[in-house]
């Protein structure tokens, strides 16, 4: 597949950027309480400029409150997941890799379930499942690094399959510990994954955190193409790929332990998003990191929209990613066939 020339690749990824301010606009508008784009607009200009807007307390409320963390967090948490898996995917050279490969999201969700256990405040869960990610991947690094071995991204690999499964069997015992009419509903809904009860406090922890990964992740972006190279090739380039590895997946890991902690484990977008954006743009990481944060966060912008407008009960947005995901996920995998 030939590479994306520069001037398409800015057509492109403008008409991506319109498009997702579009999404965003319907996002604010739907809902159980329609509100019109205009309304929309004049709410958030007011609290922007700090004027009157005119509007009622209601529909301000609305906005500002409710719609706007919830549509900024599915904006930070589509484009940290898709971000990572694309990371993942060069990193191991490995289309099939997603963000919880190296038990990210296994991690997180064993230490938000510990902190649900012991009936502690929705902040401290989030502490704590951001917590459970770094300390399952610095585990799986740690291990991996001691046992070394000739393939070093397939022990990772390996490693990161079977610290997952011990923080699997972890969840698994929090649960049997759990109270069944209080504490079991509250752990199964946040493994489930929601963006329902984001706030402007959760907004300010995700944001920064998935920035920083970004833009280290683009800082190294060409360096991250070399990892694509045989681990002799690359070395002789004059890549150290231990520190570059090490880095990549402390970034890749930062922006999934952040985006667990607000959301709960939403599977598919890191797996599925990356793939998306590689037939857009073609498979040179430079171009694919933005491309696939782009469509990560359409993606994870339509997922939670339809999860609370299409029933009178919100669906979990974990539901709706597998069940969309797989078909998607087939299809790319045909179409990449037929073309290579």
């Amino acid at each position: 597949m030939t590479l994306v020339p520069r001037a398409r690749f800015a057509l492109t990824f403008a008409a991506c950027a319109a498009a997702l301010a579009a999404l965003a606009a319907w996002s604010f508008t739907a809902g159980r309480f329609a509100v019109p784009v205009a309304d929309v607009w004049r709410a958030l200009w007011s609290a922007a400029t700090g004027s009157a807007s005119g509007l009622p307390d209601t529909v301000s409320a609305i906005v500002l409150q409710v719609r706007a963390p919830r549509v900024a967090a599915a904006l930070g948490v589509g484009a940290a997941l898709a971000a990572a898996g694309a990371a993942y995917q060069n990193l191991f050279r490995n289309p099939l890799v997603s963000p919880d490969i190296l038990g990210v999201s296994a991690g997180c969700a064993l230490g938000a379930g510990i902190a649900l256990l012991a009936s502690l405040p929705i902040g401290v869960v989030q502490l704590f499942a951001f917590v459970g990610g770094l300390a399952a991947v610095g585990l799986v690094v740690a291990i991996g690094t001691w046992i070394g071995g000739r393939d070093p991204i397939l022990t990772l690999v390996l490693t990161g399959v079977v610290v997952g499964s011990l923080c699997g069997a972890g969840i698994a015992l929090v649960k049997y510990l759990a109270d069944p009419y209080n504490q079991l509903p509250a752990i199964t809904f946040w493994l489930m994954g929601s963006l329902a009860s984001a706030s402007a406090g959760e907004i300010a922890s995700l944001l920064p955190a998935v920035a920083l990964a970004l833009v280290v992740l683009f800082a190294l972006a060409w360096r991250v193409n070399l990892l694509a190279l045989p681990e002799d090739e690359a070395r002789a380039l004059g890549v150290n790929t231990r520190r570059l590895r090490g880095v990549v997946i402390a970034a890749a890991t930062l922006a999934t332990a952040a985006s667990v902690a607000v959301s709960g484990v939403i599977g598919w977008v890191g797996l599925v998003v990356p793939h998306m954006a590689r037939l857009v743009v073609g498979p040179e990481f430079s171009r694919l990191l933005p491309a696939a944060a782009l469509f990560g966060a359409a993606f994870m912008l339509i997922i939670d929209t339809i999860s609370r407008t299409v029933a009178p009960v919100e669906i979990p947005p974990g539901i709706l990613t597998a069940v969309i995901g797989t078909p998607v996920f087939i299809a790319l995998l045909a179409r990449a066939q037929r073309t290579f």
